[in-house]
């Protein structure tokens, strides 16, 4: 597999530099270069479903072990649980800490408060079995994709011998998707470029001063999430270093940054926990897909922000019952959220609703959510990305020195 070179590493770091330069030099006019990252964006969309499906299909057959299989499941989504319940808990902290609803004035556009419908949690999970499986493909349904493909990962160690040809046709093709995803990594410095340069010129200082502190609160609490909870984990479970972590992961993060989708940047993700951090193959093809799908810890700060920007604003007491709702909500509303830009908003639609707030605070936050997305983004896939390395080092699938020379092929 091609590794992201220091060099490949400091060129998209200095492409987000210039962008965010291009972004107040130039203003809104800044938008002319937003086909090269939307470019970008459809070249890493178009290798996500069969990357899933490969690796994925690949790890569940290679662990030959079901028992196995559903022990590395329950760990992945007890820790993806217990991180979003304290992740949630930090945003309502700093939000009370720094009161960013209180004394402040923001208009609230009718279009921007409307919120689509949000679907029960039993009709959630039943949603997760496809109808149709090409469908779901051909749709870019992640979590449909996921079941799917454990399925047939499932059913290839179950049939055995007879199998393989199976197996090393999808062992191949997951080759051929890792080998893609190279490719298309050496054009990340042009599309965070033609991502991050409209959004700088598009939000101005005017525009972001009545919502600062919502901002600064969020911001504030996605740092500590991830500097403590997240170093706490590598260290405890894999004795890993922090800055190795961090190190390892800028790359993802960078573009987890710029294009707001957990989705979007799993191809990254995956990348870089495999070939920079040692995470198995086995291991990070099951941990990853289902994190972008249901770990949200930077989202769930997102919600305990929100929630209490839009108490204060309107006046309102949370109880301690209602603060409770609110974190048991947005940790179940995290199942099956998508990993889309926006992905948030519906979240949050759902905890309102949960502690009977009115659902127009949304329009509250509309006008910023495109800069609150890059930060939760980004503590999403760092969440996602130290699940992998926790149950690696569990499952005794972390290889700490030299990745490449003893990962499977």
């Amino acid at each position: 597999m091609m590794k992201i070179k220091g060099n490949l590493l400091m060129q998209i770091f200095i492409a987000f530099v210039i962008a965010i330069l291009l972004g107040i030099i130039f203003g809104p006019s800044i938008e002319v270069i937003k086909p090269l990252g939307d470019l970008f964006l459809r070249l890493i969309k178009f290798i996500i479903a069969p990357l899933i499906l490969a690796s994925l299909v690949v790890g569940v057959a290679s662990t030959g072990d079901p028992k196995q299989l559903g022990r590395i499941g329950v760990k992945t989504i007890s820790y993806y649980l217990v991180t979003s319940a304290i992740a949630v808990m930090i945003g309502l902290a700093f939000a009370y800490a720094i009161s960013p609803g209180k004394g402040i004035s923001v208009s609230t556009p009718e279009a921007a408060a409307e919120v689509n419908e949000t679907d029960g949690v039993i009709a959630t999970l039943l949603n997760i079995i496809p109808d149709n499986p090409f469908t779901a493909l051909a749709n870019g349904n992640i979590l449909q994709i996921i079941f799917f493909a454990i399925f047939v990962g499932l059913a290839i160690t179950l049939v055995g011998k007879k199998a393989q040809p199976v197996y090393q046709f999808f062992e191949g093709f997951a080759e051929i998707m890792y080998k893609i995803t190279g490719i298309v990594m050496w054009f990340a410095p042009i599309g965070i470029l033609g991502l991050v340069a409209p959004v700088v010129g598009e939000y101005g200082i005017a525009v972001l001063m009545p919502l600062l502190k919502v901002i600064i609160a969020v911001a504030i609490a996605c740092i500590v999430h991830v500097i403590f909870i997240y170093s706490m984990a590598v260290k405890k479970f894999a004795n890993m270093s922090p800055i190795k972590f961090f190190k390892g992961m800028a790359p993802a993060s960078i573009v987890a940054f710029s294009t707001c989708s957990s989705a979007g940047t799993l191809p990254v993700t995956l990348k870089n926990t495999q070939e920079n951090l040692g995470v198995s193959r086995k291991i990070s093809s099951f941990v990853l897909p289902l994190g972008a799908t249901i770990n949200m810890d930077g989202t769930a700060i997102y919600q305990g922000v929100a929630v209490v920007f839009i108490a204060q604003f309107y006046g309102l007491d949370l109880s301690f019952l209602q603060l409770l709702t609110v974190v048991l909500t947005a940790v179940l509303a995290s199942i099956g959220a998508a990993g889309v830009p926006g992905a948030g908003v519906i979240m949050l639609a759902m905890v309102l609703t949960s502690v009977n707030m009115p659902l127009e605070g949304i329009a509250l936050v509309a006008g910023i959510d495109r800069i609150l997305d890059m930060f939760r983004t980004t503590v999403n896939i760092l969440g996602d990305a130290s699940a992998s390395v926790v149950v690696a080092a569990t499952e005794d699938e972390l290889w700490v020195d030299e990745p490449e020379e003893v990962q499977p092929s």
